[in-house]
């Protein structure tokens, strides 16, 4: 999956994002809008996590899915 479309298909994916990183929030779903850099962030803030890991388990989901 390519960011063109996790924003394209932002709205089914939506799920799948919450199931995979739980502590987000439906503000923080709706703030990402499938933007993939948002997306890094809020898992970064949420997590506690180095942008690095942020950015690695993103493209790890990104590419199961």
């Amino acid at each position: 999956m390519n960011t063109d479309m996790l924003k394209g298909q932002w709205t089914q994916l939506k799920g799948q994002v919450k199931a995979s990183w739980g502590k987000l929030t439906d503000d923080d779903l709706a703030t990402v809008e499938g933007d993939r850099d948002r997306l890094v962030g809020r898992i970064q803030e949420r997590y506690g996590l180095a942008k690095e890991e942020a950015d690695r388990q993103v493209d790890d989901w990104m590419k199961r899915h």
